[in-house]
């Protein structure tokens, strides 16, 4: 059983049901426990009470009261991490010091347990205590098949000092996408705001977000204001384009949602770059065809921010997953032929 817990809602939390909240953090504890716990306050959203279907907010503090381990609701030991995992993980390792760690999470590997989800990063994180006695937190996430950089926290004071510098848009990460089509203009900003579409899966699993016009955001229930700047790096004539990104607010598939928005959805994107998204390449939507993958091509290539402990100017590179590199070759696209942060050289 554990002790009273007091967790903070992350920015790509914010706006999420509550229950549904709850479920992400502790899978193992049922719907209804939730709802009981509702019913009788015991648990607080900045100290008031809470129905099971309010909209969370990020950085707001949640009050969790003592809940049974997973095993002691499951009747089954402790996952365990295997060697090859414990291997892998720890492979991923691109920095650390005693405060930070931080990882190139590979593509398909979910940041934190769900519907269906036993292998994640927050279980395998067991693996990367390196002698402490804790294994480190999670202070953000990226979507299961979004590869690059991912901070960790080896402690909790650094876990809070992280989460108000990602709240307070202390951070600056550069994501890099391969798109269908070439954006025009060539560098600028989207405003979109963004709201879950109806009649997705019961727990989440098939969330969607749609893009709301700017003027359209405060009389829409749900929607959230977000921005996303983009630049066009370089092109394979009209086909496709080489662009960096960087998320200014942190909505859900945010920059997913934007540049289909745009009519110019990220390669390898499904969910938002279906056969009915325009593509005047040789593929469909988020397709191009050939030999270039299918698998998404959407990589959190850099996080700069202030160590929140030392106060030295941290800047985090991550190489491009191995599905990307091979776009990348097949196109001649150079990676080293761009600043670490290409919206400085371009403006």
């Amino acid at each position: 059983m554990s002790g009273v817990q007091m967790i903070t809602v992350m920015s790509d939390e914010d706006g999420q049901r509550f229950d549904r909240f709850l479920r992400r953090r502790y899978p193992h504890i049922s719907q209804g426990r939730i709802e009981k716990m509702c019913r009788k306050g015991e648990v607080r959203v900045d100290g008031g009470r809470v129905k099971s279907s309010t909209r969370v907010e990020a950085g707001q503090s949640v009050r969790v009261p003592p809940l049974p381990d997973p095993d002691q609701i499951t009747a089954q030991p402790k996952q365990r991490v295997s060697d090859a995992d414990a291997k892998m993980i720890q492979s991923c390792v691109l920095y650390r010091d005693d405060h930070i760690i931080a990882l190139n999470k590979p593509p398909g590997l979910p940041s934190q347990g769900g519907s269906k989800q036993t292998r994640h990063v927050d279980l395998l994180a067991e693996a990367l205590t390196f002698g402490f006695d804790d294994k480190p937190r999670l202070v953000h996430r990226l979507d299961k098949d979004t590869s690059g950089v991912l901070l960790l926290a080896r402690n909790r004071l650094t876990a809070n000092a992280l989460a108000d510098a990602f709240r307070a848009r202390e951070t600056r990460k550069i994501y890099w996408a391969a798109v269908a089509g070439v954006p025009h203009p060539r560098m600028g900003t989207i405003k979109y705001g963004l709201v879950k579409a109806p009649g997705h899966g019961a727990r989440g699993e098939a969330e969607k977000m749609l893009c709301i016009h700017p003027r359209d955001v405060d009389k829409t229930e749900g929607a959230k204001r977000a921005t996303t700047d983009y630049a066009v790096l370089t092109t394979l004539a009209q086909r496709g384009a080489w662009v960096a990104l960087v998320p200014v607010t942190g909505r859900t598939h945010q920059l997913r949602a934007h540049m289909a928005e745009m009519g110019h959805p990220i390669i390898g994107d499904g969910k938002y770059g279906g056969s009915g998204q325009e593509n005047l390449g040789d593929g469909w939507g988020a397709q191009l065809g050939g030999e270039i993958s299918r698998k998404l091509h959407l990589h959190a290539r850099s996080i700069s921010l202030t160590h929140p402990v030392t106060g030295a100017q941290l800047n985090i590179t991550a190489p491009l997953s191995d599905h990307m590199a091979k776009t990348w070759k097949t196109f001649e696209w150079l990676p080293d032929d761009f600043p670490a942060d290409p919206f400085e050289d371009l403006m």
